[in-house]
């Protein structure tokens, strides 16, 4: 048993000082980690872990790449920061790079310093460019925890945050294992997922309507993949009322499921799209929203009233065109997208064909989900919605199990999710799944019949 003798100092200094987010700081035992190298980490007490979290989903290039070190020393070496009112060579090649990815006439970005900012701003664009004050987001759904992106949020870490005043209103989006309107094929879902959000439409009243927000492929909630034709359905809803298309791909870009923004997948042109995590892989932080001409095109002779200090910051934009220029030397999108179809997915299938306590998987790339239930008739979560405490405990067991053997998860309400680095090797995937293979013999022993 470790004792405070024998914790590192990192962490003795960590739970004397460091106010950590999203819990109660006295529950907290974090652990030390002290370096990293691919698709693996290591504590103080040299354990060794392989990383199937991507630590917050935004790892996609894996812990200490090379090169991206080097890009990054590389510019520090030659500026270190610049106010953005300046051009500068690193921000100026993030931004053609990223708007070369981005479908359609996404010509423009604005940097921010991460995902919630993105959300942030693109809902001011939105409400600038329109007019409008009403922005429509989903239940199922993350978009940051400051103000204004937490009331854009759908999951209980809104609750304890919202004002009461955003002008957010939300609305059911697909999800097929759990149908809010009671479809039996994802063509259904998609049907009736579509007349509900233009439902939502109506009695909202379409003019006040400013944005549709939505995550491409729901993250954090449930790697909900929308079915075929859904996302077009609510392109044709956008043209058809004026509204202003928003896809947060903060989670889904940059390769985590198979493409350079996950719209692609579906040949979708969106008017914004919020981007952060996977463009540097968070080796400095950086965020932002890809935003088409047209929208662009509102501020051209009018002041866009809005700005930060560190937007475009030369590291972060270093990191982010060594990051992408990586990606397409190594093939790291392709790679992601044969991991998800030839590996992961086959092999999720099994584990639900072989476990009676999994009672779907879903997912793209290297962005997937186990759902797992104490009984497949009913459906029944293997722990409450939002559950905590007690009622908590069994998906905690699920993880410190995983931990014991070396692997650390990604668990949220009652599923695991699958999310490693998109460069991760095939032989260190199938380690991985081989232990939530063995710790899911666990979860049967909790499944009802």
């Amino acid at each position: 048993m470790t004792t405070s003798a024998t914790r590192s100092k990192a962490y003795l200094d960590d739970r004397a000082h460091v106010f950590h987010s999203w819990s109660a700081q006295g529950t907290l035992d974090p652990i030390d980690l002290v370096s990293g190298e691919g698709s693996y980490f290591w504590d103080s007490n040299g354990k060794k872990y392989l990383d199937f979290s991507s630590q917050l989903v935004n790892l996609n290039i894996g812990h200490q790449h090379p090169k991206l070190i080097a890009a990054i020393q590389e510019q520090a070496a030659k500026l270190c920061t610049v106010a953005p009112q300046f051009a500068n060579e690193a921000r100026s090649e993030a931004a053609r790079l990223i708007t070369e990815l981005a479908p359609g006439d996404l010509n423009m970005v604005f940097f921010t310093n991460g995902g919630a900012e993105a959300a942030e701003y693109a809902s001011r664009m939105a409400k600038l460019h329109t007019g409008r004050h009403k922005i429509l987001t989903a239940y199922r759904s993350y978009h940051g925890s400051t103000a204004g992106a937490i009331a854009l949020t759908g999951d209980p870490r809104r609750w304890q945050n919202e004002t009461g005043a955003s002008g957010a209103v939300k609305f059911w989006g697909p999800y097929p294992y759990r149908s809010a309107f009671h479809s039996t094929s994802d063509a259904q879902e998609c049907q009736r997922a579509l007349e509900h959000l233009e439902n939502v439409l109506m009695v909202e009243g379409p003019h006040t309507v400013a944005m549709i927000a939505l995550e491409t492929v729901v993250g954090t909630n449930g790697i909900l993949v929308p079915p075929d034709g859904y996302l077009q359905g609510v392109r044709d809803l956008c043209n058809k009322h004026g509204i202003v298309m928003m896809c947060d791909e903060v989670m889904a870009g940059f390769g985590r499921c198979g493409e350079w923004f996950a719209v692609n997948h579906w040949k979708v042109t969106p008017d914004l799209i919020c981007f952060a995590k996977g463009v540097n892989s968070g080796y400095v932080p950086l965020g932002g929203v890809v935003i088409s001409q047209k929208i662009a095109d509102t501020f051209k002779d009018r002041m866009f009233p809005g700005g930060l200090t560190y937007s475009g910051h030369p590291l972060a934009c270093g990191a982010a065109v060594a990051s992408i220029n990586i990606f397409k030397e190594e093939k790291i999108v392709e790679h992601a997208r044969m991991l998800g179809k030839d590996v992961i997915g086959p092999a999720l299938e099994k584990l639900k064909a072989k476990h009676p306590s999994v009672g779907d998987v879903r997912g793209l790339g290297v962005f997937w989900a186990i759902e797992l239930v104490k009984n497949r008739d009913s459906r029944k979560p293997y722990v409450p919605y939002n559950a905590a405490g007690a009622d908590a405990k069994p998906m905690l067991e699920l993880a410190a199990a995983c931990k014991e053997r070396g692997l650390w998860p990604f668990t949220h309400f009652n599923r695991m999710h699958v999310v490693p680095p998109c460069n991760t090797p095939v032989e260190d995937v199938k380690a991985g799944l081989a232990i939530i293979d063995e710790v899911l013999d666990i979860a049967d022993k909790h499944y009802e019949n």
